[in-house]
This record gives structure tokens, sequence and C-alpha cells, in this order.
């Protein structure tokens, strides 16, 4: 009792209770992040940075700025250092911008804005660097457009080392975690392989053909988080607040509208590959998109397959969200009925 009494009162007086094994990727070198800098080994290696570590209050800070811009794309920043072949992002903040269901255009406006945010950030002696940029894809998945892979090929030349940061807010209330990519686009004239063997995404009809079309210049990082001792209190004294909201809410309401949106699109597939089988040419046109590969195994990525994967997705999302519902009423309600029971007796 006094242990916890201890912690409680130095929390409150703010005296900061530091854990060397969880804080000590926090600890800036700047001697090291120069010597990096001047060595630049992603010059030579295009594909250097494998792996990206962000701690759980800057992803907590992206996904509520993502999901505060419902249908509508929005932007910030990403502050922290780098280390071997590998971003550790400590900090984010969001940037105000001009946003649309398809792009995110930062104006003069943002870059005032980030600025200030720097120049305050130096005058409270806080050293880390901006390491990249994250945006949203409200409902269609992380990814790089060619907008997008113009704008990190931008920063990578001017202000590399940088980072694309891309989240979902549709697909991470749906699947019940954070639907995100880490990305690093090729130098010009380099080009990479396309990721065909990568986790399959479910890409609305209309984003299909920019979605294929950029996936030879940009190449995706290992994404992981990291919590300090600090962030773990504080994510607790979160969830002792709202963890009844948090039970009470169901995806199926709050996400009717990705959902009613998912539907539509995976009609539209679905008659577009109707259209493709029975206006092709001959037998032989038809039979292409059932049959197996020249190395015996199946086209994978064929139309029809896409198709059944697109819904079983949206069913899986849908089934989630119904035995979470019924876990919840089975847990609740049997607690309203134990105790009128008991009431009555």
């Amino acid at each position: 009792m006094e242990s916890s009494a201890r912690k409680q009162f130095d929390f409150e007086n703010s005296i900061t209770l530091v854990d060397p094994t969880k804080d000590g990727i926090y600890a800036y070198d700047d001697a090291e992040q120069k010597t990096l800098s001047e060595k630049r080994p992603w010059r030579d290696n295009p594909n250097y940075f494998k792996r990206v570590r962000i701690s759980a209050v800057a992803l907590l800070k992206m996904v509520m700025h993502a999901r505060s811009g419902g249908s509508i794309e929005i932007m910030g920043l990403m502050q922290g250092k780098i280390a071997h072949e590998t971003f550790i992002v400590t900090d984010a903040f969001p940037l105000p911008v001009e946003g649309t269901e398809t792009r995110v255009n930062a104006q003069e406006q943002a870059y005032e804005y980030m600025g200030a945010y720097v120049d305050s950030q130096k005058a409270e002696k806080r050293p880390e660097n901006i390491v990249g940029w994250y945006h949203s894809h409200p409902g269609y998945g992380c990814w790089l457009s060619g907008i997008d892979v113009n704008t990190q090929m931008n920063q990578q030349k001017f202000t590399d080392p940088f980072l694309a940061v891309v989240i979902d807010p549709d697909r991470t209330i749906s699947a019940g975690k954070v639907d995100i990519g880490a990305f690093r686009t090729y130098p010009e004239g380099h080009k990479g392989k396309s990721d065909e063997e990568g986790e399959y995404q479910t890409i609305p009809l209309a984003k299909i053909e920019d979605f294929g079309a950029h996936t030879n210049q940009y190449y995706t990082l290992e994404v992981s988080h990291f919590k300090s001792s600090l962030d773990t209190h504080l994510l607790d004294l979160l969830w002792n607040k709202y963890w009844v909201s948090t039970l009470s809410q169901s995806p199926l309401f709050t996400n009717r509208d990705y959902s009613t949106k998912q539907m539509v699109d995976l009609s539209q597939k679905i008659h577009k590959t109707e259209h493709s089988l029975l206006s092709g040419v001959g037998k032989s046109n038809r039979s292409s998109l059932l049959a197996p590969s020249v190395t015996g195994k199946p086209q994978t990525e064929g139309q029809l397959d896409k198709v059944v994967k697109d819904s079983n997705k949206i069913a899986s999302e849908e089934i989630t969200g119904l035995f979470s519902s019924v876990v919840k009423d089975r847990v609740f309600g049997g607690v309203d009925v134990v105790t009128s029971t008991r009431k009555q007796s």
C-alpha cells in the first residue's frame, strides 16, 4: 500500500519515474545522430531502412487525428530519431491542411505552423528531429498513391532520412486493430519489385488503377510499437476513464457508412467480373480467369479470386462485430438478469 501511494504521490507531483529498460529508447544521442547523418548509408542502399518503431502515445495521436477527419484525408508530421536500419518515432503532431476524400495538400499555413511547432520544441529542449509524415486513407487501405509517391520522393531528396506512414481509420475500427503502413520510395530511375507476395489488400474499384501503378516505386517497412513507463500509466488512466464507452460501442453502428460503401463496391466488382466473363471471345477467354498459371499454381490475383477475398473480408468484419455484440449482451445482460432475480427473491 505504501509503495502504491508513493508512486501515486510521485506522479501527481510530476516526478518522472524512469525505467531504464523501457525508456532507454527515448535517449537522444546527438553525436550518434550526426555520425549516421554524415555516413548516410541509405544513399548506397535504397532498402537500407527496414523497420519502424512507433511509441504508443504517438500512434494514439495519429489514429485519433485520422479518425477525426472522417472521410477527409488528414496529414501530420512525426518526430524521433534514426538507428541502425530503423526509424524510431517518439511523437507526432497534426498539420492544418486542406484535405479532400482523395488527397491532402500542405499549404503556406501548414508550413508556418510546422516552423512554429518545431521552434517551441527546441525551446523546451526536445532534440528530436522530424523523421517523417503521416496521412490517412479513409476506407481504402494503406499504400502510396501517385501524389503520395511524388511527395515522399521530394522529401527524401531534400530532408532524408524521411518516412511515410499511412493509416486507414475506417478499417482500424472494423478490424479492431490499427491498420497502418510505413513506406520509403526509391530514388528516381530505380525500380523495385512489385510486392505481389505481400498481404492482400481490398482496394475500392475507383482506386485500383492508382494502387497498382506505383508499387515498384516504393517498398514497405515493418511496423512495431513500444511503450514507455509513463505511456503505460497514461494509457491505463485513459482505459479507466473510457472503458465503459469502449465496451458499449459496436463497429457495426459506428462504422456503418464504411460497411455500406464496402458492399456497394463489392457489388460493382461482381458486375464487372461477370461482364468480363460473359463478354469474352470464346471459351478460352472465359476460362482464363479460372485456369492455373504456368507454374501450376492458381492465379491468386485473378478477378474472381479478388472478389472472393473481398467478400470474405467483409463477412469476417461483420461476423466479428456481431460476435462482439453477442458477447457483450451475454455478459452484461446476464448481470441484469441475476440482479433482478436476486431482488425478486
